[in-house]
């Protein structure tokens, strides 16, 4: 698993592309969705949802999906939950401080940015977590226009 997680950070850019046409989709098709009724749609998208990014990001499902300004690093892996960038306890190599054995996902998640079209909206401050999300489908919060993608530092 952390294999493909890597692979995906190295591959932000291909998968920042592929991203941006889902959420095309995903936008166009919200009022069909809406139509058959999201709330009905929610648990098999999820599980969809939960397989493709579990496996491609190690995605923990928070139901706010970061990854278009991450780098494509969940950071909802973090051992902390930090969603705004590294604490203090980095290691020199890039290591984490709470598991020596894994790579900082905010380390990570820089150097996969540096790949992504528009890289600096890893600068952009994620919400807090809202807890009530978690497991829930970031696929229809999109569809339903309620997934706004943050604004680039550059653009502020």
């Amino acid at each position: 698993m952390l294999a493909v997680r890597h692979w995906s950070v190295r591959h932000a850019h291909a998968l920042e592309r592929l991203y941006a046409l889902l959420e095309r989709a995903l936008i166009a098709s919200g009022p069909v969705l809406a139509r058959l009724g999201i709330a009905r749609l929610e648990r098999p998208v999820a599980l969809v949802e939960r397989g493709v990014k579990g496996f491609l990001f190690d995605c923990r499902m928070c139901g706010q999906c970061a990854l278009s300004s991450t780098g494509m690093s969940c950071p909802m892996n973090c051992p902390k939950g930090l969603r705004n960038g590294p604490c203090g306890g980095v290691r020199q190599d890039g290591s984490c401080e709470i598991k020596p054995d894994m790579r900082c996902v905010w380390v990570e998640a820089w150097a996969g940015s540096r790949h992504m079209d528009d890289g600096d909206l890893i600068r952009a401050v994620q919400k807090p977590v809202d807890h009530r999300l978690t497991g829930r489908s970031s696929w229809l919060a999109v569809a339903r226009g309620e997934h706004a993608k943050p604004e680039s530092s550059s653009r502020q």
